[in-house]
């Protein structure tokens, strides 16, 4: 018998013991529900929000952004001080001592500067963000860096705040290891493995320079459907559900145990179009597409108000923005101008045709990667069928999407695709250059639609490399004129940035730029 209690004694307190241990380790462990699969975890190769978000817990850079009251303040991260030449070509960065990569390398000069002489060869997508105006890294010594300029370059530190200019572990690029794959930084969060297309799993940096993070492990989970996000974070399987849909905000706010963050976003959402395409190219077609569209009815009946419209190609938020007369909806404007371009109604079918046949476009949208980013499309093909435009609407997953609108210009497909664009800069330039700029069609940079326009090319340029904020400004005003003017795109609005959570998740920061950071939160 005291053989049988003693049993019974040992077994109670094993299960106990389990028991408390499986809920210590799921008070240590944050899952956040993401929109879309990040694509890759190289930094310097990246152009989408999903991976950015991953990558920023992995590396840090020399500086950063705080959030302050929604808006951007670059503060130091990897360096502690920094000054610049007079003439603006010669920044110095005064780095941290101590600070090691997850590999337990150490971090100094040497390491930044083979990170920006790998960033500086153009292999990556990222290249063109530096290589325009970025001639050297100098080791001065192992504290302390330079960076040698070929021209004063305004968004300089907004620019140094980006993914790309984030610190990979030099021991990575040396034995040439999938960096993609296997990605180690400086970062509050190490890689511990890569479930593709479900989650990418992360464990606490115990070196990190500013302490151990109290979460033990973060789990970003790729859930692309809206509903299943919300519910999850209703049922607690996940603890952060990113891009809550607008119809759900007025019910989760409801329910004690989310919290909800609705803050401003410099997302704006457009509906690029190939410029070199035999249709699109006429920019009657395009001012058209533009006039058919009835942005305020999609904010307030697909976005619940949770979005504004916009002419402008910049946010609201992103320094240089200026307000630009744009198109107000208009269908009968829409129709003479396609009349303009030759699609007429000649049989009173009210569908315009051009040597006998129909305007048929081929139009693209992601399915979950953006709030409400498939109902935004299927209303902005009804608006043109309004107008007798066939818009024949298909979706891929993320990846294939970039994909295919990634494809040189000889060789790509695309016609009218679904994206959205917040700059990681915070600045003008990371929107008119990189977007509208000659240089930068795809694949070299991320002009999608082959847009070109010497002008545009040349305030963009004066916008880059003039010093006087005023300047670049009325620069950035000229240049938002003619692209306006010309529709390379059919410009939607800014999104509102709905992230909820856990009442229990606290610490959490959220930027403007449609990022979250973990390495402060807690699980109460």
């Amino acid at each position: 018998m005291k053989n049988r209690r003693f049993l019974l004694f040992v077994l109670t307190v094993l299960v106990l013991f389990v028991a408390s241990s499986a809920f210590g380790a799921a008070s240590t462990t944050l899952t956040v529900g993401q929109g879309a699969e990040p694509v890759e975890l190289d930094p310097q190769n990246i152009t989408d929000n999903p991976s950015e978000e991953v990558c920023f817990q992995i590396y840090e850079g020399l500086v950063g952004f705080d959030v302050e009251d929604g808006r951007l303040e670059v503060a130091p991260r990897l360096a502690d001080s920094w000054e610049v030449s007079e003439d603006g070509r010669v920044w110095t960065f005064h780095l941290k001592k101590g600070v090691v990569f997850h590999s337990g390398a150490p971090f100094n000069a040497e390491a930044v500067k083979k990170n920006f002489d790998r960033l500086l060869t153009g292999k990556y997508k990222r290249s063109s963000l530096f290589t325009p105006f970025l001639s050297e890294v100098k080791v001065v010594d192992d504290a302390t860096v330079q960076f040698l300029l070929s021209m004063s370059f305004g968004p300089f530190l907004h620019t140094m705040c980006h993914t790309a200019a984030i610190i990979i572990d030099p021991t990575s690029i040396d034995s040439g290891v999938e960096i993609k794959n296997n990605p180690s930084g400086t970062g509050p969060f190490k890689f511990k493995s890569w479930q593709k297309g479900d989650r990418i799993t992360l464990e606490a940096f115990d070196k990190y320079r500013e302490g151990k993070p109290a979460m033990e492990t973060v789990v970003f989970m790729s859930i692309p459907d809206d509903n299943a996000r919300t519910m999850m974070l209703e049922t607690g399987e996940i603890d952060i559900a990113e891009r809550i849909s607008a119809f759900e905000v007025e019910r989760l706010k409801k329910d004690q145990n989310i919290a909800l963050t609705i803050q401003p976003g410099m997302r704006v959402m457009y509906i690029a179009m190939n410029n070199l395409d035999p249709t699109l190219k006429d920019p009657k077609v395009r001012q058209a597409i533009n006039y058919a569209v009835n942005r305020e009815a999609i904010c307030r009946n697909i976005l619940k108000g949770y979005a504004r419209p916009i002419d402008s190609p910049m946010a609201y938020a992103v320094n240089g923005y200026a307000p630009v007369e744009g198109y107000k909806y208009d269908p009968q404007k829409a129709r003479a101008l396609l009349a303009e371009a030759g699609w007429k109604d000649t049989d009173g079918d009210r569908i315009p045709k051009k040597g006998g046949k129909r305007l048929e476009l081929n139009l693209w949208s992601p399915n979950g990667r953006y709030p409400m980013d498939l109902k935004t499309a299927e209303a902005v093909q009804g608006y043109l069928h309004e107008i007798g435009i066939d818009a024949k609407l298909s979706t891929m997953d993320w990846a294939a999407f970039l994909a295919a609108t990634s494809v040189k210009p000889e060789e790509n497909k695309s016609q009218l695709f679904l994206m959205g664009w917040s700059p990681s800069t915070g600045d003008s330039d990371w929107v008119l250059r990189p977007l509208f700029h000659t240089k930068q069609w795809i694949p070299e940079g991320g002009n999608r639609s082959f847009y070109s326009d010497t002008e545009v090319d040349r305030y963009v340029d004066i916008g880059m490399t003039e010093n006087d904020p005023e300047k670049r400004k009325a620069a950035y005003l000229e240049a938002q004129k003619l692209i306006i003017a010309d529709a390379p795109w059919l410009t939607l609005y800014v999104l509102d940035n709905v992230n909820g959570r856990r009442s229990n998740v606290k610490g959490l920061v959220e930027s403007p730029l449609e990022l979250i950071f973990v390495k402060g939160v807690t699980k109460e």
